[in-house]
């Protein structure tokens, strides 16, 4: 990856180092309900982010790198999900629900498809030039609005790209023991198309899928595109069924330490001012008040 842009770098690693000191922030009780983070998943929104620039996006439960690849805004998402003042959505969003322009995130499993069907139909009518793109898990994959959404964007050939984070577990189910079949074949079945990333070299990932959301975009050509990954944390807080050796056998394959040995000082130079940067974001945001229904209200649920 040494192709990497410094902007690339500083993102990537930006992600990764939020996510950590969130889950530092909820092991101190500074976190209501629960959260989930993308550790070891980071790359596949810093890859597609300058590819669907302009377009919506729609996220799920674990989406704290999504947003961030959009807006590049740890302290708004931070201050959501703590409940403080310069919240994204007031702080009555928290970890899974956040709403801003061209970006909604649920915490319900497959609701974004038919979501970002009736969007892309929109964009198609009104000749907007636009991808709804929708992140799901392989466990989503049990959802039946997955296919009932699939089987609509094929009909109406409308401008859906489906990113699917496969990593191997839903939740604390591994993949083969709830998945029959592949997810290829299941999109190949209503005539979509699909593409397998099994990379994490971001520039790769980039000139392999700039032709596909191209297709998607002008051709109005639904894609699902599997990023075959790994979670390194747990599903959300500390709830990891897995064996350490399971875990350190991902953590072995994990793109920071890749990178880490490919930049040599050019990435502990970024990675050390990044990290510095989030733990300031992070007594910054801490020291807000709590936010207030009312800056939602002033701001417009539109923002």
């Amino acid at each position: 990856m040494n192709a990497l842009s410094d902007e690339d770098v500083e993102l990537l690693v930006g992600i990764r180092h939020f996510e950590l000191a969130l889950l530092r922030v909820f092991g101190e009780g500074k976190v209501n309900g629960t959260t989930h983070t993308c550790l070891g998943q980071e790359y596949v929104p810093v890859a597609l982010a300058p590819l669907l620039d302009g377009d919506f996006v729609l996220s799920n439960h674990r989406g704290h790198g999504h947003y961030l690849a959009s807006f590049r805004d740890p302290a708004g998402l931070l201050a959501e999900i703590t409940g403080r003042a310069g919240a994204v959505c007031s702080g009555v969003g928290g970890s899974q629900h956040v709403h801003r322009d061209g970006f909604l995130s649920t915490g319900v499993q497959g609701q974004s498809l038919p979501l970002a069907v009736g969007l892309a139909l929109h964009y198609k009518r009104t000749g907007a030039n636009r991808v709804a793109a929708a992140y799901i898990g392989d466990g989503t994959w049990g959802e039946g609005s997955v296919y009932e959404a699939l089987n609509m964007a094929s009909l109406w050939r409308v401008p859906v790209l489906v990113v699917v984070e496969h990593n191997g577990i839903a939740q604390s189910t591994p993949t083969g023991a709830q998945l029959a079949g592949t997810i290829g074949d299941r999109a190949r079945a209503f005539g979509v198309d699909f593409v397998e990333i099994t990379t994490h070299d971001v520039p790769a990932i980039r000139s392999v899928l700039a032709p596909v959301v191209a297709r998607v975009r002008h051709e109005h050509r639904p894609a699902v595109v599997q990023f075959t990954t790994r979670r390194l944390g747990p599903h959300s807080k500390g709830d990891d069924t897995r064996s350490p050796e399971e875990v350190e056998a991902l953590r072995a394959a994990d793109w920071y330490g890749e990178l880490a040995a490919s930049l040599g000082e050019r990435f502990r130079a970024v990675d050390e001012r990044v990290r510095a940067e989030v733990e300031r974001v992070v007594a910054e945001v801490e020291a807000r008040p709590p936010a207030e229904w009312a800056d939602l209200v002033e701001a417009g649920v539109s923002r």
